[in-house]
């Protein structure tokens, strides 16, 4: 990371400390001193004399003018919204699926050239993914059999285990939720997974259900975004259930396109349920901020993630080599808007030098990136794989700390697309390391292509971080040392 030459390390905390503080170090300090230096100026009895020639009117404005415009201001703002708690599925043990019996399926497929299987075998060994993933028993067969009953059995599983645990852990009645919001870009039956949960859990006849498709892995804070825009127009109190997923039916392909094996070596099964209100009472996060950005418009970017056929006519999802590139373009748009928002003062002051030093003054010093571990004290990148974990880590200039939870989340389940920034703060609770007040910036990447990312602030950490968790069975085995002599 460069700072400004005259700013060191040692230099560096007390200018923060100064800046973030100016109102206390110098704003303060500055106007007791003008007022005190006024007043021994005019003197006790000037003073009396000004206050006694005040009208009862000019007294009552200056009581009631602030204290109008500050009610008027809290009444004019958007309702908070916060999270009430969120569940991760776990898969059955019959779905669970090695590198080496992936390999071993690879190997003995019917699709796939000696080249084929040579590429796949290394892009598994490659993946950053463990022993413990899960794939639905569908995709257990040689070759796998995929089907619409297949799909709709295991968006079943994940779904409902998911809802079963957060019904579970926060103890309430479904017929309270008045919001359902599930996405799924890959598998979207009809009826929707909307309405596969109304009937599952017999929902309310009057509930607000929307279903979000064809949006990738980030769809998760899309729907986050429309879950708040709901319950901000919803009364006082209610309650709001997003479900994130995504149907591993989509790495099913049965061609030779290398672009579209990839998925293969990377999706799993995985879903997420989460509660939200505008109640506080209950709350353990509260949702700060919610910034998206979408490149579309570049046909780079629109076309590197998408569903296609190969020039045989065989159906699967794409991933472009430009994939990394063009995510982390999209990432340093989003950041330089989540930046302006979420940056102490003295992070903006530094940039803006080196900004002004590197392209007004010319000069050839390296221009500063801000250090968003001033704002935030833990990252959840979704785990899209190593490589766009490695870009992210580079481009914020993380920590292996930082992105440890995002590199054991693609160990432990794989990239499970929209539901994996949960699974990553499940970790992060998992090791007690949330404290009260803590922020987490959760960052999606998705089809379109889009960089989608929200940030949340701990109201009250999670007492119970080993009963209905994802990593009940497995967290004291991790941090790993070596993820790639782990799977190498």
């Amino acid at each position: 990371m460069a700072s400004p030459p005259h700013l060191n390390k040692h230099l560096k905390p007390l200018f923060q400390l100064v800046v973030n503080n100016f109102l206390v170090f110098v704003a303060a300090p500055v106007t007791v001193i003008v007022v005190l230096r006024k007043a021994a100026q005019l003197g006790p009895e000037e003073i009396l004399s000004r206050l006694h020639g005040l009208r009862q009117v000019h007294v009552l404005l200056a009581i009631f003018l602030p204290f109008a415009l500050a009610t008027l201001y809290l009444m004019s703002r958007p309702r908070s919204v916060y999270l009430i708690d969120y569940a991760c599925c776990r898969p059955k043990s019959n779905c669970r699926v090695s590198i080496g019996s992936s390999i071993e399926n690879v190997r003995f497929s019917p699709y796939l050239d000696d080249g084929g299987v040579d590429f796949m075998t290394r892009m598994l060994k490659r993946s950053g993914l463990g022993d413990q993933t899960y794939l639905h028993p569908s995709f257990h067969y040689i070759p796998p059999r995929c089907c619409l009953s297949d799909g709709r059995d295991e968006a079943e599983q994940v779904i409902f285990s998911a809802v079963d645990d957060l019904l579970a852990r926060t103890g309430i009645s479904p017929g309270t939720i008045d919001i359902l919001v599930t996405n799924c870009s890959g598998f979207n039956p009809t009826p929707s997974l909307a309405d596969i949960v109304v009937n599952k859990y017999k929902l309310r006849t009057d509930i607000r259900s929307v279903h979000i498709s064809g949006m990738g892995c980030s769809a998760g804070v899309i729907s986050l975004e429309v879950v708040r825009n709901l319950l901000q127009a919803a009364p006082r109190g209610a309650r709001a259930l997003m479900v994130s997923t995504e149907g591993t039916c989509i790495v099913n392909y049965t061609g030779k396109n290398r672009g579209m094996l990839l998925p293969y070596s990377l999706f799993r099964m995985g879903a997420a349920a989460v509660l939200l209100s505008t109640s506080k009472s209950v709350a353990r996060f509260r949702l700060m901020h919610v910034v998206r950005t979408l490149t579309a418009t570049q046909d780079r970017a629109y076309l590197c993630i998408s569903m296609k056929e190969d020039d045989e006519g065989e159906t699967g999802a794409y991933l472009s080599k430009d994939l990394v590139s063009v995510a982390g373009e999209a990432l340093k748009a989003n950041i330089a808007t989540m930046g302006a928002l979420v940056l102490p003062p003295s992070e903006k002051i530094l940039f803006a030098i080196s900004f002004i030093a590197r392209e007004v003054l010319r000069s050839k010093i390296k221009l500063y990136v801000p250090d968003f571990r001033t704002a935030f004290q833990h990252f959840c990148i979704h785990s899209g794989g190593r490589a766009v974990i490695d870009a992210v880590q580079n481009s914020l200039s993380l920590s292996d700390r930082d992105v440890e939870a995002s590199r054991m989340t693609l160990h432990r389940f794989g990239n499970t697309s929209s539901s994996s920034l949960w699974y990553e703060l499940a970790y992060i609770e998992a090791k007690r390391r949330m404290r009260k007040g803590g922020r987490v910036w959760m960052i999606g990447f998705g089809s379109g292509f889009k960089c989608n990312s929200a940030v949340w602030q701990c109201m009250r950490p999670d007492s119970n971080t080993t009963v209905a968790t994802p990593w009940a069975d497995s967290i004291h085995l991790y941090p790993l040392n070596n993820i790639s002599e782990e799977v190498g």
